[in-house]
């Protein structure tokens, strides 16, 4: 069975964009692929059974999106891989060394 968890849109500790923001999408979306960016870097690639993605959620201001971690609870290395991405998130993008245009 397919599961996920959200990871966020950006790391914890670093502003992000607000549902609302003039150009909120565009933001909000190279802000996740940054943050995915770095969430491979951080963990590596996503073993069989996870897949980092994502995802848009519905909101009463709008809709917002978060990087999610896809998994199969029955692939014991994409459970550990989601809940490690979860738990051991960067705090910040001090690690990446990459533009926030990539």
């Amino acid at each position: 069975m397919q599961d996920y968890l959200s990871i966020g849109p950006t790391p914890c500790e670093e502003p992000c964009a607000q549902v609302g923001d003039p150009n909120y999408r565009a933001k909000a979306l190279a802000e996740c692929r940054r943050f995915l960016h770095l969430l491979r870097k951080t963990f590596g690639p996503e073993p069989a059974g996870a897949r980092l993605r994502i995802q848009a959620f519905p909101h009463d201001f709008g809709t917002y999106h978060e990087v999610v971690c896809l998994f199969e609870t029955e692939i014991e290395a994409s459970v550990a891989y989601a809940f490690r991405c979860e738990a051991e998130t960067p705090a910040t993008w001090e690690e990446d060394h990459v533009s926030a245009q990539d």
